[in-house]
């Protein structure tokens, strides 16, 4: 395998798990560490624990790639001790760099939400719960017609032009710029005091809304325009999908549905309210706590929702609604889609220690003596 650097590894990764598709709520992507560092060894685990950090002590790392963000509020320090900044600060003292997958890897094709649907059998998939904002803009740019390549490619090396797999997309489409340089410019195209008519073309590209800053610089520098114009807006079309429905492969009940849950995501019991022994239709699927979105559930034909961390209001709501609800806890509806993580990172980098096992402690009830 050839050494790549971990900004590199991300990038090869970035055709599975879109690291800018992430919720502009969220942490995802490189959050600590040395992007330059070379990536001989890797591992993927669900969140950081000491636990892991014990394992990665004995079989140390380049690159450690969690589901769920370690640090996701700021912090004022990094000291040694317990707690998320204690782990930081280990990580850092072993050199170890981190990326963080989470909501980018729950929206993508393949990702969490398509594995939890896989590993509760459901045919007929598709994706429902769009995110509330986006995380993606378009920049639209007017170019005189023979400086469209160079500023296209400058858009597109400032993070502009990325669709899925596809790179360098861009719209172009050709008009006429219409402008009157005033008395101390030095206009690219026309003369100064009379009314000018250029061919122009109109330059579209996708960005993600964190370039945005780059791109622009990048769009400017490149153009050869005094003052370049060019929009930005946010792009409310295509956005990321959290959740997935789909049908049960075979007749089943929802009580039977409900042991077929706990089997599948290896959990001694789960919650639920509205199910009973009536058939179950149509299934929806949220990784995580998903409580949030029964509503954009139901609306998408679910009769049933498994998820985590649904409240007690959310609970009555789904009553409401006339969804039924299997709450196995927040982890166990992650553990499919970690698994799938340290597969897909396994295959970018070979050498890598696959602890998705590892779950977070589980949350147990006791029982009344």
């Amino acid at each position: 395998m050839s050494e790549r650097s971990v900004v590199a590894t991300l990038e090869e990764l970035s055709a599975s798990i879109p690291w800018d598709r992430a919720a502009e709520w969220d942490v995802s992507g490189l959050t600590l560490g040395d992007p330059h560092r070379t990536v001989r060894t890797a591992a993927v685990c669900h969140e950081v624990t000491a636990s892991v950090l014990g394992v990665l002590e004995q079989e140390p790392v380049d690159l450690l790639i969690t589901y769920h963000p370690l640090l996701f509020r700021p912090v004022r320090s990094l000291l040694a001790g317990p707690g998320p900044e204690g782990l930081a600060f280990r990580l850092i003292r072993m050199g170890v760099a981190l990326a963080v997958a989470h909501t980018a890897f729950d929206v993508c094709p393949g990702g969490a939400a398509d594995a939890l649907a896989d590993a509760l059998g459901l045919g007929n998939v598709a994706g429902f719960g769009a995110m509330e904002t986006s995380s993606q803009i378009k920049v639209v740019t007017f170019v005189p017609s023979e400086s469209t390549e160079e500023v296209a490619e400058a858009m597109a090396g400032a993070g502009g032009g990325r669709i899925g797999q596809y790179r360098g997309c861009s719209y172009r489409s050709e008009g006429v710029g219409a402008f009157l340089a005033e008395d101390g410019t030095d206009p690219a195209v026309g003369e100064v005091g009379e009314a000018n008519r250029v061919a122009e073309v109109r330059l579209e590209m996708i960005a993600p809304a964190s370039r945005k800053d780059a791109l622009a610089t990048a769009l400017v520098a490149a153009h050869p325009y005094e003052e370049a114009a060019y929009d930005i807006y946010p792009v409310s079309a295509n956005l990321p999908l959290l959740g997935r429905v789909g049908t049960p492969s075979a007749p089943v009940s929802g009580l039977d549905f409900c042991e077929r849950v706990a089997e599948a995501l290896d959990v001694d019991a789960v919650r639920c309210r509205g199910v009973d022994e009536g058939p179950v239709g149509t299934v929806a699927v949220l990784p995580g706590a998903g409580g949030s979105l029964l509503s954009e559930g139901a609306s998408a034909g679910a009769d049933l929702v498994v998820t985590g961390d649904v409240s007690h209001h959310q609970m009555a709501q789904a009553s409401h609604l006339g969804v039924g609800v299997i709450d196995p806890g927040h982890a166990p509806t992650e553990a499919p889609g970690v698994a799938r993580l340290a597969e897909l990172v396994g295959k970018v980098v070979p050498r890598t220690v696959d602890l998705s096992g590892l779950r977070p402690g589980p949350e147990v009830r006791v029982r009344r003596r």
